[in-house]
Formats: structure tokens, C-alpha cells, sequence
């Protein structure tokens, strides 16, 4: 598999306002204000793919943007009008797309909970991994996201990091099994109190 598309590890280091500026800049008209005492502490890892399964469609990216043809694949009727966005998306290839400043809120959690607060959309950074939820990821997928969680944490206060799962039980199922926890603790040598239990 091929880098190519991937950013260097050193190339996250690069901020202004809350775009990172390696990543593919997509802008979405999804987002918020955040509350003014959010406290940014925690990282979301999601699972996407549109439709399920397939990959590079640039679906996703278009749904992010209110741009999806909803005549365009069966599957989109039974999301028809949804607005939603995440902070960032990282491709099967590695390739990073950022949606909404760091600095803004996006619209990824749902109703959520996490670490004791609610509204996890508040004070939360939603990253996207191009997926099948319960299915696996590229092993690039894990390399460039945690060089994006390190340089996060430069960044922003952050000490937690869960999945859309933990933050919405019941209700969300992503990234779920297939995702490899013990490698994104190893490659970001976090404690593992900054992780769900896995």
C-alpha cells in the first residue's frame, strides 16, 4: 500500500485557529460554538464508510458537507437530511481530511456521556476512520492516527480517548471489535487510564 496520500509524522505540528494544517481541508457547515468552559480532554474514534463497506467513495466527505445525493445509493435514503461532521477523517490510504476547526464543536457524539459529563460534543475532537464498523483497519489508518492523537495532545488538554461506543452504549456499536486498542495505546505510550477498558 502506498503512502503517498499520508502525512509525514512531523507534518501535524502545524496548527492555525484549529486546522491542522497537513490535513485535507473540507470545510463543514456542521458545527458550533463550544461552551466557554469546555475542557477539551477527550478524543472520539468513529467508525464510516458510505455506503457500508465501500471505500473511497468520497460519500462521506459529502455527507460531512451537506452534498450528498440521496438518489444516489439506496442505502442514503435511510439517512436522508442528516447533518453531522466530525473534527477529522482518515482514509484507508492515510489520508487525513479535517472538517471542523479543533477549536469548534463538531457534531459526531449524539446524545452521549462520558468520564462523569454529558454532551460529549461539547468538549470532545471526533476522528473518522474510513470502515466497517466491527470490521478492521488499515494498519497506515493506525499509524497516521496516532501521530494525529500525539500532536492532539500538544495541542489540547486531552486524557481521554474512547470510541463512539463507550460514549453512547446501546446506541453506537463503533468502531467496535475489529478495532486494535493495544496497538493506539502502544503507538501513542499513553497510560492506559486515558483508554476504555479493552
Amino acid at each position: 500500500m502506498s503512502l503517498n496520500a499520508a502525512p509525514q509524522p512531523t507534518s501535524f505540528s502545524v496548527w492555525q485557529q484549529g486546522w491542522c494544517q497537513a490535513a485535507e481541508k473540507c470545510a463543514s457547515p456542521n458545527f458550533g460554538e463550544r461552551p466557554t468552559a469546555a475542557h477539551i480532554d477527550l478524543i472520539v474514534i468513529h467508525a464510516i464508510s458510505l455506503p457500508p463497506g465501500e471505500f473511497g467513495t468520497g460519500a462521506v466527505q459529502q455527507l460531512f458537507g451537506n452534498q450528498l445525493d440521496w438518489e444516489a445509493h439506496p442505502y442514503f435514503q435511510s439517512i436522508r437530511g442528516l447533518q453531522v461532521s466530525a473534527h477529522f477523517f482518515i482514509e484507508r490510504t492515510g489520508k487525513v481530511w479535517q472538517f471542523v476547526s479543533c477549536d469548534q464543536r463538531a457534531w459526531h457524539a449524539g446524545v452521549s456521556s462520558y468520564r462523569g459529563r454529558s454532551n460529549c460534543n461539547d468538549d470532545a475532537i471526533g476522528i473518522e476512520l474510513e470502515g466497517l464498523e466491527g470490521d478492521s483497519f488499515e494498519a497506515v489508518q493506525y499509524e497516521i492516527l496516532g501521530q494525529l492523537c500525539v500532536a492532539l495532545a500538544k495541542a489540547y488538554p486531552i486524557q481521554h480517548i474512547a470510541g463512539h461506543e463507550h460514549i453512547a452504549p446501546g446506541r453506537k456499536k463503533d468502531p467496535g471489535p475489529g478495532f486494535d486498542w493495544a496497538l493506539l495505546q502502544k503507538n501513542v505510550a499513553w497510560p492506559p487510564q486515558y483508554f476504555p477498558e479493552f
